[in-house]
Formats: structure tokens, sequence, C-alpha cells
């Protein structure tokens, strides 16, 4: 499938603004499953400065200043990408959990010890007791990896509610499993602890999730949104990645941004600016097959 993705975020402030730095994880990776064809970025105002680089996980990073007075801020991206679906899993053949656990602290080369720094803390995910506990009725003895995520993945469907007003991103995830509520990256969150704190290897994924509108309706521009989901090392099957806000394994629908050990490894827009006053901020996102677009 051929994706045209357009992603809009304007901020207006009350007062003048003199500068302001930022930094972007806007641009789709390619990946065995994905290819990113074409990456466009517009900042109004323009930037005195802007340069790109590729960070730790290989994701690419915009950076960008603006000096001099401004009452706002425009940043749209614009890209061409093409997604294939992932080859399908025989679950129930898939390696035991214990296994992997076992292997992702016994390599020595740069490629294990990259898998083996994502069983570890990070300053949104720490691994813990309660998320063990959580965890553990889908990792009994023995299961197959594989067999583990799905279940997983359909109990945080299950037992959470979609919710973007009962968290903020700093929410821990402690407090997460008393509220049973939140947004795609609080599961991602969730999801990705639980893994570690199993001693298996997860990652952060963030990109778009293509959404099609009930029949009959037509389809609302911008209302797509950034999403959040979390990949599994799985040993010989390399990176098994699983949505818990939609109860699914990743398929065409999904295109990939980046990944990192949480959310502030791969946050779309960080930045900091002087002055302004208040401010208030908007985003729209547009996720659409390359045919539709030209339609």
């Amino acid at each position: 499938m051929k994706y045209s993705i357009k992603h809009r975020t304007w901020y207006a402030y009350a007062e003048s603004a003199p500068v302001c730095h930022n930094m972007l994880h806007l641009a789709p990776r390619n990946t065995p499953y994905q290819t990113c064809s074409d990456y466009r970025l517009r900042i109004v105002p323009e930037p005195a400065l802007i340069t790109r680089r590729a960070d730790w996980f290989g994701n690419f990073i915009d950076y960008f200043s603006i000096e001099g007075a401004h009452n706002g801020l425009e940043i749209t991206s614009q890209s061409t990408v093409n997604v294939t679906r992932p080859p399908k899993l025989s679950p129930s053949e898939s390696p035991k959990w214990e296994t992997i656990a076992q292997l992702s602290t016994a390599g020595t080369t740069s490629a294990s010890l990259e898998v083996y720094q994502l069983t570890l803390r990070s300053s949104r995910v720490r691994p813990s007791q309660q998320l063990r506990q959580y965890a553990f009725p889908s990792f009994p003895a023995g299961r197959p990896i594989v067999e583990g995520i799905i279940d997983l993945t359909a109990r945080i469907h299950r037992d959470f509610e979609f919710d973007p007003k009962a968290t903020t991103v700093h929410t821990p995830l402690e407090d997460l499993l008393k509220l049973r509520r939140g947004v795609c990256q609080d599961f991602a969150h969730l999801a990705i602890g639980c893994m570690r704190s199993l001693g298996l290897p997860a990652r952060y994924v963030s990109g778009y999730l293509r959404t099609v509108p009930p029949p009959g309706k037509p389809r609302l521009v911008g209302a797509d949104a950034s999403h959040a989901w979390a990949s599994v090392h799985c040993g010989p099957l390399g990176w098994v990645d699983f949505d818990p806000t939609n109860n699914t394994l990743i398929g065409e629908s999904h295109i990939t941004i980046g990944w990192g050990r949480d959310y502030g490894d791969v946050c779309p827009i960080q930045g900091v600016f002087v002055g302004g006053g208040e401010h208030s901020m908007g985003v729209s996102v547009d996720v659409l097959p390359a045919e539709e677009k030209a339609a």
C-alpha cells in the first residue's frame, strides 16, 4: 500500500517570541517492509538554521532554529511511503519466551548489545514486580513468545479504556495500572514495561495509523493522528510489532516513523522558545492512499 502523509503542527503565541529551537522526528524511516520515497519539510517562518542527522537508533532527526521575532510557528511534513504486510507468523512455532529472555543477555556482538539495551529501564518505562505480575498470565512457563505477545495485546485492549483526558506523557505506569485508562502511548509503554519486567527486549515505535470512516460516512480531513505501538525482539524471528490499542499485530495500515526506548526518544516535536507568553497548539494529520490523493 502506498500512502501520502501530511502532518501539520501550528503554534500561536500571545506575545512575540524572539527565538526558538526545535527537534523533529517526522521523517518515516526505511524498514524491511516500508520504503519512504519522498519527505519534505516546510517551516514558517523560515529557520535561520536547519540540519538533519540520524540518531542512535537510526531514526532521522531534523533540527532547526528561528532567530527573530515571531508570533507563531507552523511545521508541515509531507511524505510518500510504501508499506507491505509483514509475513504471517505461526505463533505456536515461535521460540519459548524464556529462551528469548536468556538469549537477550548472552550475546557480546554489537547487534546483540543493541538488543540487550532494550531490556533495561528507561526514563518512562521502568520494569517492576507490578508489571511482571500483570504480564505473567500471558507468559506461563514454556509458552511460545508470539502466543504470549498476542495474549498480552488482547488483555491490555480488554482491560484498559481509551481516554485522552486520563493521563499525560508523564503519568507513571504504576498509576496507569490503577487508572485502567489512557492513550496509545500509555498502552505501548505498558506493554514494553511488561516485556522488560520479564527480561524480554522491547522498544517503543512511533508512527501513523490509517483510519477508515464508518460505512457511508465521509472521511474527515485531519482526523488521523500520530500513533504508537510496541515491538519485541523474538530471536530468530527478529522484531515483532504489536498494537495493544487496537489488539492487533501491525500490518499495512501502520506506518513507522522511528523507534527507541520510550516516547522520549521519538517524540514528534520537541522544542523550547523564549518569551511568547501564553500559547496554543494544534495538530492535523492526514494519511491517505496515494491514489486517493491524486483523485
